[in-house]
């Protein structure tokens, strides 16, 4: 079990209370919800603990949480999914660094990421999503393209509400910076495509120019599923 200090604590507090204060009207409703949902065992005053996190969803939809030390092969990562077994570090930022870091840390990976696993239509995205990385194990074209459409959808996916751009993906809300560029409309907002996506490249070391506009979670379930049909069918193509 990790110790942590009050340092950890203040960090952990600093940026939840920041950040909550921050994405109204600017993050998905979807998120929103799911955040207060989550309260009773994902809040400002307390480290999250992971066994309560687990006890949460062991009573909702079965999603645990897995303790990783950080970046893991990418096989190992869609193996866990397929499992309903979400990665989370255990450190947290430094107090110099709380704006931004490259490796994510557990604001990221808590923050970011665990309320939207409470979302029925989201967590059989990531579920089925993980599945898919399994069947194409030692394929690293198609792992490649795999790993574009997690950053683009899941880490920096962005949704349309009622003629606004809200943000859903993990690497958008952890972050305080790029949250609001998102609400300032600093970038490109392109139409969902998953065929775009795939031969995308991305870069991990500066906010994003290009995010890509959903209308809802169903798109994403459905263009997975399509994908997934469509490579069966066909031989891989060289990215």
């Amino acid at each position: 079990m990790t110790s942590y200090t009050q340092d950890d604590l203040w960090v952990w507090k600093t940026l939840f209370q920041r950040q909550r204060k921050n994405i109204p009207q600017k993050a998905s409703s979807a998120y929103i919800q799911a955040l207060e949902r989550m309260k009773p065992v994902l809040n400002a005053d307390e480290i999250p603990d992971f066994e309560k996190i687990n006890d949460w969803f062991s009573k909702h939809n079965g999603w645990e949480l897995q303790v990783v030390p950080g970046l893991i092969p990418v096989e190992d990562f869609f193996q866990l999914l397929a499992e309903k077994k979400f990665c989370s570090s255990t450190w947290l930022r430094a107090k110099n660094s709380l704006d931004y870091l490259e490796e994510p840390d557990m604001f990221h990976d808590v923050f970011g990421h665990v309320p939207l696993l409470s979302n029925p239509v989201f967590s059989d995205f990531v579920y089925e999503f993980g599945k898919l990385g399994c069947q194409f194990i030692g394929e690293p074209e198609r792992l490649l393209q795999l790993q574009r459409l997690y950053w683009f959808t899941i880490e920096f996916g962005v949704i349309s509400e009622q003629n606004k751009i809200k943000s859903y993906g993990a690497g958008i809300l952890s972050s305080y910076g790029e949250t609001n560029q998102i609400d300032l409309m600093k970038a490109n907002f392109l139409n969902y495509d998953i065929e775009q996506i795939i031969q995308k490249g991305f870069r991990t070391d500066v906010m994003q120019e290009d995010y890509f506009v959903v209308d809802n979670f169903d798109v994403l379930f459905s263009s997975l599923q399509k994908l997934a049909s469509h490579w069966q069918k066909t031989p891989i193509l060289k990215v």
